[in-house]
């Protein structure tokens, strides 16, 4: 299937990289920092017990449900407050946290496919999550970044959608996003009114009769590949 693509825009976790490497890691490595610098929160708020509490401090601010970063400071004060540690730390446990969790490993396919998707339109990543490309260090690929901290909504709202589309000024049927998740993601991006490719890495079952992706590819590279194809100088009637 071919048509037009104007821009695309990009989810991150689990589509540029996978995410549970990253959320595994960066449990580990916050609880080593609170060992050494607030023992009493480590004690009291091992990884279990500071999962939960998280957990249940999303539950209480679902105002925040768009906003991971607040929600995991949030988290950390209340631990620290229960522990009898200085809440003032959070900061510097939060930069640690984030820092963490910016340290990810692309998909073999991912950074060779975004240089050359970036070469043939505007990219621009839409995420619910708190990954930073600039830290990450691919930013230049992208025209802007837009997370649902942002902009308020997490996807699959359409606003979230269409406020990337304006910021492009393109229009959204000629806009292509991309992404892992069959309901954020593709799901989202229908009901918005942009074209949507899943990539489907581990060959999942399409799950809806009604609705389905535009393009479904396994890797980014894939992708890159079919729009490489659209670019081309149609030739059959030379």
């Amino acid at each position: 299937m071919h048509f037009q693509v104007r821009a695309i825009t990009l989810d991150l976790d689990d589509t540029l990289w996978p995410f549970a490497p990253i959320g595994a890691r960066v449990e580990r490595v916050l609880h080593d920092w609170l060992l050494q610098h607030c023992p009493r929160t480590a004690e009291q708020f091992p990884i279990e017990a500071m999962r939960a509490l998280r957990e249940a401090v999303y539950v209480e601010r679902p105002d925040l449900s768009h906003d991971f970063s607040q929600l995991r400071m949030l988290s950390l004060i209340r631990a620290m407050e229960l522990s009898g540690d200085d809440p003032a730390h959070a900061d510097a446990a939060f930069e640690t946290f984030y820092a963490e969790r910016n340290r990810v490993e692309f998909y073999p396919d991912s950074l060779a496919a975004l240089e050359r998707l970036a070469a043939r339109v505007p990219l621009a990543a839409i995420s619910n999550g708190n990954a930073d490309l600039a830290r990450i260090g691919v930013h230049h690929h992208f025209a802007f970044q837009l997370g649902a901290r942002e902009h308020g909504t997490p996807k699959p709202a359409a606003s979230i959608f269409h406020a990337a589309c304006t910021q492009l000024a393109i229009a959204p049927g000629e806009v292509l996003h991309v992404g892992d998740d069959i309901e954020m993601d593709v799901v989202g991006a229908h009901r918005a009114g942009l074209r949507s490719c899943w990539i489907n890495r581990e060959g999942h079952t399409w799950p809806h009769e009604l609705i389905r992706p535009d393009l479904e590819f396994t890797t980014l590279a894939a992708l890159a590949d079919w729009l490489d194809a659209a670019h081309q100088p149609d030739t059959a009637a030379a």
